[in-house]
């Protein structure tokens, strides 16, 4: 098969709106690693985006290797976020008439958070709580409904200029809907089948993800009992991922067998002057 006869989407560096936990600094190392371990146009591989979230990773690796089946697992629904750029533009201009002339970055005082409720109850289309939290909430904060929004504090960060719709983001991408423990089965023993890995952390705020409740410990354990080679797992020093792999190596060796001997590389993120961590894609292909 030649690229020439396959569809693939326009690469992006960034999703096209807002994503907790989008892995855009880790795009140069994902595509350098597919490439290093998927030979040519990836005719006859199958990756599978398990915890397909922005679909970001899936744009990369369908643009890389336009000849694989790159499935994306859409369980957070932002395939539905797509469908309404138009109504998150229309109202980011809405609430600019409020807000443009108000300082950035400050919590809003009572009169003109009570303009800016008034604004969101009056419009009339698609409301993208998860685009509304990232401009009136402090920065990683995310509301679950409206009424949290007005109860909360609001901050003037209000994007401003619209966003930039990306029609053919998803294009040539196989999408589905399905917990990864009815998805993975489906391809477990299929050659050529890579898994990639970016769960939600257990026990932390998952708020931002469509299915709150659906990702805790007894999950994460079932997770890892489908991990094998080759996968890319993303994962960091505030996950349970690095400490339960040390428990492995040192009291299940069948699992270590089947999961160690991966590969690391790791990025620092600062979340304050006093405080980082370690974001890490652990990877093995043999």
């Amino acid at each position: 098969m030649s690229d020439s006869n396959v569809v693939t989407p326009s690469l992006q560096h960034k999703a096209p709106l807002p994503f907790v936990g989008q892995k855009r600094f880790f795009l140069k190392h994902f595509r350098q690693v597919i490439d290093e371990h998927i030979p040519d146009n990836g005719e006859g591989w199958t990756i599978i985006d398990v915890f397909g979230g922005s679909g970001l990773l899936s744009n990369n690796a369908k643009h890389l290797k336009p000849a694989a089946t790159v499935i994306f697992n859409d369980f957070d629904n932002y395939c539905e976020r797509l469908k309404h750029v138009d109504d998150s533009n229309r109202l980011r201009r809405q609430l600019m008439d409020v807000l443009a002339d108000y300082p950035r970055q400050t919590l809003l005082d009572r009169n003109i958070k009570s303009q800016v409720i008034d604004v969101i109850e009056k419009f009339k289309g698609h409301i993208d709580l998860r685009v509304l939290s990232t401009w009136l909430l402090f920065a990683g904060k995310h509301a679950t409904s409206l009424d949290e929004l007005y109860a909360s504090h609001l901050y003037n960060s209000l994007r401003r200029t619209d966003f930039t719709a990306v029609d053919d983001y998803l294009t040539g991408l196989d999408i589905v809907c399905e917990s990864y423990d009815t998805l993975i089965p489906q391809y477990a023993n299929q050659p050529k089948t890579l898994l990639v890995f970016d769960p939600p952390y257990v026990n932390t705020q998952q708020g931002a993800y469509a299915q709150k409740e659906y990702f805790g410990m007894v999950q994460f354990l079932k997770l890892m009992q489908c991990v094998r080679p080759p996968y890319i797992f993303f994962s960091s020093t505030r996950s349970e991922l690095p400490a339960y792999l040390d428990f492995l190596r040192e009291h299940d060796s069948c699992a270590w067998q089947r999961v160690g001997n991966y590969e690391t590389i790791s990025l620092k993120a600062q979340m304050n002057k006093n405080s980082s961590y370690e974001d890490h894609m652990i990877y093995r292909f043999q």
